[in-house]
């Protein structure tokens, strides 16, 4: 391609003017990607990216219990299936395992939550508390005896994730109503249909916590 030497239009039209121009925004341009690109990647290292993990085995300490437990497991694997499979909880039961009837519920610093969608790896600093924590020195939770008094159970698998719930209501309402009860347990599916039976359990153990 010919540039005119005094600066006119060349054979396709274009300046040297214009050509210079345009070489000089493009590579301006760049410099402001380039520039971008790495405040992008300062910001990122200031604020601590995530190490990337998996997908293999990894290292995992869980608060289970009141007892660290050092687990050995993929990034992928749930927190239900970690107590079950890595720790042996089997009292923590999977159902649906896709978080839709609450059957694994566990707590979280006290928190209800599913534990078949929660990943292991993510609980953290977290604690977790299992159904095989509320018994005490080989007595039963009064929710647990209220259960069994007031026939609250029959197949018994959604059964401990009913009681965690229950439990854990009564620990921020010691005095419930019945309908505090039942928006307690709405998110769980007993196909047995013991939801009467739940309620009338749980009232009669809050009032036998308070005798």
């Amino acid at each position: 391609m010919a540039i005119s030497n005094a600066g006119g239009a060349t054979g396709n039209g274009l300046s040297r003017r214009s050509l210079l121009r345009g070489s000089a925004l493009a590579t301006a341009g760049a410099t402001v990607i380039d520039a971008a690109s790495v405040f992008i990647a300062e910001v990122a290292e200031a604020e601590g990216v995530p190490q990337v993990a998996g997908p293999g085995s990894v290292p995992v300490s869980l608060m289970v219990n009141g007892a660290i437990r050092m687990l050995q497991i993929e990034p992928r694997t749930t927190l239900a299936e970690a107590l079950r499979n890595q720790l042996g909880l089997t009292g923590t039961k999977v159902a649906c395992n896709r978080g839709s009837c609450s059957a694994c519920t566990v707590w979280l610093d006290g928190v209800p939550v599913s534990s078949c969608m929660t990943l292991a790896i993510n609980v953290g600093a977290r604690k977790v508390t299992t159904i095989e924590a509320l018994a005490a020195n080989g007595t039963l939770h009064p929710v647990q005896e209220a259960f069994i008094a007031h026939d609250a159970l029959q197949c018994g698998f959604c059964t401990p994730g009913m009681v965690m719930s229950c439990v854990a209501l009564l620990e921020r309402t010691p005095d419930p109503t019945a309908d505090e009860v039942q928006r307690a347990v709405s998110g769980h599916l007993c196909r047995c249909g013991t939801y009467p039976h739940v309620v009338a359990a749980t009232l009669a153990a809050a009032k036998a916590r308070k005798a």
